[in-house]
């Protein structure tokens, strides 16, 4: 693919537009849950309608994915911009369990289109120079980036609820309006800025026939790719270990608040600061994974995060009171930064321009699904016992993913062992 963007332009704008896609979900940090509650549904509706947005990503993400790497990357990223305004004007106007279903079963579209074409797109721009690069550093700055933007739209999502100026209607509102108008810039500034070739000769509607008959044949490569290298498919399978963890600290962690403080509105106020924080230190814990991985490599960099969030995870459950809890927050998302550049890492260490998307979206279409599937679990048990309890499962089971970094440690070691025997062999001969 031939881009009109020179590499460094393409970080500009790859920079810029995760800034303006994660901004809007900063507002929304918690108050989707929270809004549910405050509707009337239970912890266990809240953790089961939640499943269709799983259920949807689980159905498109290949599909679509396959249209980013055989159509192109942007006219996927625009039809996700659309639909996720309309999703955010479903959750405005969701009442029972089953419009929230149908708002979260939007998202879930929205996710499937969104996940990897930005990444994949920029990925490509700097292998067009630099075969093979690396490309965690940009991660990091990326992730950065992506946790001030959440940070500073959480911290004004919790301002605007404790403002509450219109009495009229619930002060969870306001966030979600906010989200749906940010949603429209960026969708905006997609369109305007992202620049891309066409994939392929002729107009659109002839390219995106060619798209469907090629998509399953890249769906099928990178799952035959899946099946025969062990390092990618226990790399995919730690996203089934992780989102158990996530589930604590995006879903029941409000819920927990609340409890704690016996308010959804006021737990929406305590969100936004917290929120705030947590991305903030998602920040720092993005440039600190950077750092790791320079020192430590990408794999052990990798297996700490994901070691020590878990544990984080697991503290979040038993703390006692609301300041503990987001004490116990802030760090287990400082981790959750730090974690991520080593991991896209080694994911796109077994990508190439043909199936990056594709591979990408295996991994987001692993998280969505196991959050699908372990989201009601985790919300029973909760009802069973305590959201604490089921906090402290969670990050247990976060922590044992650990082991599927495994195979890629020991590749690595195999590499070091043949590079060095390499540089020896001379001396000997």
């Amino acid at each position: 693919m031939t881009t009109t963007l020179s590499p460094t332009a393409a970080r500009r704008v790859f920079y810029l537009l995760s800034t303006t896609r994660w901004l809007p979900v900063g507002f929304v940090v918690g108050i989707f849950a929270l809004v549910a509650r405050e509707r009337g549904l239970s912890v266990e509706q809240i953790t089961l309608y939640m499943t269709a947005q799983g259920i949807m990503v689980f159905l498109l993400e290949l599909p679509t994915s396959g249209f980013a790497d055989v159509l192109g990357r942007k006219p996927v990223l625009l039809a996700a911009g659309v639909i996720n305004i309309v999703a955010g004007f479903a959750y405005l106007f969701a009442q029972s369990f089953w419009t929230f279903a149908l708002a979260a079963g939007l998202m879930g579209v929205y996710r499937a289109l969104d996940s990897g074409p930005l990444e994949a797109w920029y990925v490509d721009t700097v292998h067009e120079r630099q075969p093979g690069a690396d490309v965690h550093g940009a991660m990091s700055i990326q992730g950065v980036l992506v946790g001030v933007g959440m940070g500073g739209g959480a911290l004004v999502s919790g301002a605007l609820v404790a403002w509450h100026p219109f009495k009229e209607s619930s002060a969870l509102l306001l966030p979600i309006q906010v989200f749906v108008a940010l949603c429209v810039v960026h969708l905006v500034a997609t369109l305007a800025l992202l620049r891309e070739s066409p994939r392929g000769e002729g107009r659109l509607g002839a390219r995106l026939g060619s798209s469907v008959r090629e998509t399953p044949g890249v769906i099928r490569d990178g799952l035959l790719l899946l099946r025969t290298n062990t390092v990618l498919r226990n790399l995919v399978l730690v996203e089934l270990f992780w989102v158990v963890g996530m589930m604590a600290y995006e879903t029941l962690m409000p819920l927990r608040l609340a409890e704690l403080l016996g308010s959804e509105a006021r737990a929406g106020v305590w969100m936004g600061p917290a929120a705030a924080g947590g991305w903030a230190l998602f920040s720092f814990g993005s440039w600190l994974g950077g750092r790791l991985a320079d020192r430590l490599g990408l794999v052990r960099a990798a297996i700490v995060g994901r070691v020590v969030n878990g544990l984080g995870v697991v503290a979040m459950g038993l703390t006692l009171g609301p300041a503990a809890l987001l004490v116990a927050y802030l760090f287990t998302y400082t981790m959750h930064g730090a974690a991520s550049p080593a991991y896209t890492g080694l994911l796109h260490r077994e990508a190439s321009s043909r199936n990056r998307a594709t591979i990408l979206s295996m991994s987001s279409l692993v998280m969505q699904a196991g959050g699908a599937l372990t989201g009601p679990l985790l919300g029973v048990l909760a009802a069973r016992t305590s959201i604490g309890t089921a906090m402290v499962v969670a990050g247990v089971v976060s922590t044992i993913g650990f082991v599927c970094f495994l195979p890629a440690r020991r590749r690595e070691r195999q590499q070091r062992s043949a590079v060095e025997n390499a540089g020896v062999a001379p001396s000997q001969g």
